[in-house]
């Protein structure tokens, strides 16, 4: 894997209330794991927990606080999803291998957060180290390590009603693809990236993210409600998720009446009201 890059680690929904969200979500049949509560910052998060990555629900607690441009974030696009983490299992390895190609990396940040079990407070603790626009365009990430992974993956978290076990990759609406490929081929190299006219697919260990304009979104999810006007901005627009048992996805969503669309025979599809402005595809795992 280049530069010790694994896959995403996790995606970010930025969300205006979070114990709104986090019934939005749990209706949704995901299990959720407690409150945590970033150290020294003002935000705080619910998360849903796979295997290998998973989904933070992201909020702000106190806004007197350094909250990242969360606010800034809610203000301009509302709800929805802001970014994603890449994977490493040596931050410090990622970020030296980064500097040496040029890619001008942060230095490795430490994060800790407060997480509020019922026995007491854990503190699961986190290396970061942030990309630089031009070396990742056209999309908010950064890379991070868990120190202390075995706190996040308790069993009972890891179990979802709806079937979901793990992320499959993002979708981004962004007014001029192809422009993205010299950057991503210098992060992960030409065998990564793929173009099929003007979509531009970025293949990150067993995760995909797909950058398309408008037009040929509108051609492949015509289900999904883009912006008015010109993609001023580039925007995460669905998330994709594996599911174990779309049939057991079905029913759930179901009887929770959920709103959703069954596409493409084995795929389904929920509106980002449904789930705080992150459209969701479910695909078979």
């Amino acid at each position: 894997m280049a530069h010790g890059i694994l896959g995403i680690d996790h995606t970010l929904v930025g969300v205006a209330d979070l114990d709104q969200a986090a019934m939005a979500w749990t209706r949704l049949g995901f299990t959720l794991s407690p409150r945590g509560r970033h150290i020294g910052w003002g935000t705080a998060n619910y998360c849903v927990m796979f295997e290998r990555n998973y989904i933070e629900l992201l909020g702000i607690l106190d806004p007197k606080q350094f909250v990242n441009g969360l606010d800034l974030f809610l203000a301009k696009q509302g709800e929805g999803l802001l970014g994603f983490a890449y994977a490493s299992a040596d931050a410090a390895a990622t970020r030296a291998s980064l500097a040496a190609a040029g890619l001008d990396p942060s230095d490795a940040k430490d994060l800790a957060r407060q997480l509020e079990l019922p026995e007491g407070t854990a503190l699961p603790r986190f290396k970061l180290v942030f990309l630089p626009a031009e070396s990742a365009p056209g999309v908010s990430s950064f890379v991070t390590e868990h120190l202390t992974p075995a706190l996040l993956r308790r069993p009972e978290w890891l179990k979802h009603a709806n079937g979901a076990v793990g992320l499959k990759g993002v979708t981004v609406a962004i007014d001029d693809p192809v422009a993205l490929v010299p950057a991503y081929e210098r992060l992960f190299g030409p065998q990564a990236v793929n173009r099929t006219d003007d979509i531009v697919t970025l293949h990150v260990g067993r995760h995909t993210i797909l950058f398309a304009n408008r037009w040929d979104l509108e051609a492949l999810h015509p289900e999904l409600e883009l912006p008015d006007g010109d993609l001023v901005e580039p925007r995460i627009v669905m998330m994709t998720l594996a599911s174990a048992d779309l049939e057991r996805t079905i029913d759930h969503l179901t009887f929770g009446q959920i709103e959703f669309e069954q596409r493409r025979g084995h795929a389904l599809f929920v509106p980002a009201l449904m789930a705080t402005g992150a459209a969701l595809e479910f695909l078979p795992a």
